[in-house]
């Protein structure tokens, strides 16, 4: 497959024996052909990985030092004919001091040294008695292995056949301190940092390392691999555990089994074009000063297999406890910007038109939410069942229970005389169930919900979700419109789980949210079949939701192509979809995003609640008349 700027990296601990230089460098040829089995493109080992980190005065010893030199000499020699760029850690004397470095080779060529910055001499510490910080090196290189070789704090690593890929070093306490160098070398360009660190393990230290390269990931736009001292370096009073991870802009893509005295090595691929679009997207992250650095450049080979894995609903954590704790911090996010707008404009009743489906449904809990934070009875929620041309007894009792359970004020308008007066007046006939039919309705119950809502001097809260506002599935200034909207942030794929967690936290009405759960999602337009169930499906018209919630995600958050959209899709939903259904779908989603930003232009005010949103005043300015052309025509090649 196309790159797609995707770069497979790896983290390796390696068996090691203390002083053992020869054994030591055996198993890092072992893991570096395990890494080539694997496709990865780069790889990292655990800082001084050929001599062991806690040599501690045997580094002043003439012979641990030739050693090392003889070990990068049999790597280079290794290396030859391979493509895999790999960092291991070694102790380099220049310019009168010894240096802890992270040595990149690369097919029988060093391709640079970089020294570490912050030397440690606190606590179990004692760094200072035997290395020198980076930034007191003269030389910009030195002759390593009959090779003039780039050195110093000032070295970046330039993919030349994946765009965007730059890597830069940092090495254990680098990443500790107060101002760690991946924050330089990130602003002068590099989307992945390579830390190679032995890390010894207290009560207390994993959840903080884990938490430190987490946040400075996201600190820094960065892909983030680290790799650390396994338990075989242990000694004296010292113990490490081999921790290793990736981290890419904060999420964990991959992490090793900690405490194995046998070696261990993790890999995936990062995305290097998602990252260089967050930064883009992010204008704060160019803000500072941006030092010069030297930039090497080399080629990776290009892995023709992707083996990350995607989740298929990138909006719903996939842990259930997370996705509990996220469906709280939502619903307060809801209701209490929907709790802000009553006390802001002193208004005490809400209107909302209640069907019987997920989004009302989500709506009016939400409200009673909100009446909750400001202690307003429910009484004061004017919920009004409209049943149409489409409406089935199932949803009909569905909305009418769950507004009873909740003691909320019910009103119910049937909208069939008014619509068939209205098609009257248009000239429009009964048994012509167009869009007119439809869009009739939905406008009908539009004016009746804000007509009741001066009645009762109360706001009119839209329930349109998030999905349905990307796809253009709304009725101009029909269901499109509302004084106050709730769901808009709320994708399809998410509504779902936010009322069921809803309905098992101790709701009266759980058994029918339940039920609404297990109803088929649609508008209800149209008539029902002949035995009364519901026939209007809009997953048969749009497409499933899950793979709009899926393109719009990768399509705005990541900034993704269409071709890549769909070989992600393809790779995600493979058991699910063929990709020829994947591509249909694809090209649907394209055109009504495009072609339905009208609705999103004045679409009501709605709170934020995701890293998504469409409103025009926020997170999306996009033109009503742009054309789909470019995108549309990325996918041909795929039809033919």
């Amino acid at each position: 497959m196309d790159c797609f700027g995707f770069v497979k990296v790896g983290a390796s601990v390696p068996e090691l024996k203390v002083g053992d230089v020869k054994f030591n460098t055996e198993e890092i040829k072992i893991q570096i052909k395990k890494a080539i089995e694997k496709n990865i493109g780069v790889l990292v080992f655990p800082e001084l990985c050929l001599t062991g980190y806690t040599c501690a005065d045997l580094f002043h010893q003439d012979l641990l030092l030739q050693k090392s030199k003889d070990a990068l000499e049999d790597l280079l020699a290794f290396s030859k004919g391979k493509k895999i760029v790999f960092i291991v850690g070694a102790p380099i004397f220049l310019d009168n001091a010894l240096f802890n470095t992270a040595v990149v080779i690369q097919n029988g060529k060093l391709l640079g040294i970089v020294p570490k910055t912050y030397i440690p001499n606190y606590n179990e510490f004692y760094e200072k008695r035997w290395f020198t910080s980076g930034e007191s090196i003269i030389s910009k290189e030195m002759k390593l292995c009959h090779q003039m070789v780039p050195i110093g704090t000032d070295l970046l690593f330039s993919c030349e056949n994946v765009d965007g890929f730059t890597f830069g070093i940092e090495i254990c306490e680098d990443v500790w301190s107060v101002n760690p160098k991946s924050n330089d070398l990130s602003t002068a360009g590099a989307t992945v940092i390579f830390n190679l660190s032995a890390s010894n393990e207290t009560i207390g230290k994993y959840e903080y390392r884990k938490n430190l390269i987490k946040m400075q990931s996201a600190k820094t736009m960065t892909g983030y691999v680290y790799a650390s001292s396994g338990v075989n370096e242990s000694t004296t009073d010292l113990l490490f555990s081999g921790a290793s991870m990736i981290y890419e802009n904060g999420t964990l893509l991959c992490e090793n089994k900690r405490f194995d005295f046998t070696s261990n090595l993790i890999c995936t691929d990062i995305d290097v074009q998602k990252l260089n679009h967050d930064r883009m997207k992010n204008t704060s992250f160019q803000m500072n000063e941006v030092k010069e650095y030297r930039n090497i450049e080399f080629k990776v080979e290009k892995n023709p297999v992707l083996d990350r894995l995607y989740v298929k609903t990138p909006f719903v954590p996939s842990n259930s406890i997370k996705r509990k704790e996220r469906c709280e911090e939502i619903i307060h996010i809801q209701s209490c910007a929907l709790a802000k707008r009553l006390k802001h404009t002193n208004i005490k009743k809400c209107v909302l038109g209640i069907s019987g489906g997920l989004d009302s449904t989500l709506a009016f809990l939400i409200i009673v939410e909100a009446y909750k934070k400001l202690g307003i009875d429910n009484e004061n929620i004017i919920a009004v069942t409209m049943p149409g041309f489409g409406t089935t007894n199932r949803t009909y009792q569905n909305a009418i229970a769950l507004v009873k359970k909740y003691k909320a004020t019910l009103r119910e308008v049937d909208i069939k005389s008014s619509c068939l007066q209205h098609y009257q007046d248009i000239g429009h006939d009964i048994d012509n169930h167009d869009i007119t039919y439809e869009n009739g309705q939905a406008r009908e119950r539009t004016q009746i919900l804000m007509d009741i809502a001066n009645q009762v001097n109360g706001l009119v809260i839209g329930t349109g979700d998030l999905s349905e506002l990307a796809l253009g599935w709304c009725t101009y200034n029909g269901d499109h419109m509302s004084m106050y909207a709730v769901n808009t942030s709320i994708p399809k794929t998410l509504v779902k789980y936010l009322v069921e967690f809803l309905a098992e936290n101790e709701s009266p009405a759980r058994e029918i949210l339940l039920d609404i759960l297990d109803t088929p999602i649609s508008p209800e337009l149209l008539p029902p079949s002949k035995e009364g169930m519901i026939k209007q499906i809009t997953e048969d018209n749009v497409g499933p939701y899950v793979l709009h919630d899926f393109y719009l995600y990768h399509f705005l958050r990541n900034g993704a192509s269409p071709k890549k959209i769909l070989e992600l899709a393809h790779l995600t939903f493979q058991d699910d979809f063929t990709k020829e259904e994947i591509l249909k779908w694809l090209k649907v989603f394209l055109r009504r995003f495009f072609t339905q930003q009208f609705k999103r232009s004045c679409m009501p005010d709605g709170v934020k609640v995701g890293s998504i949103s469409l409103s025009p005043r926020g997170d999306l300015r996009m033109p009503s008349d742009a054309s789909y052309n470019i995108w549309l025509e990325e996918l041909e090649s795929e039809e033919e």
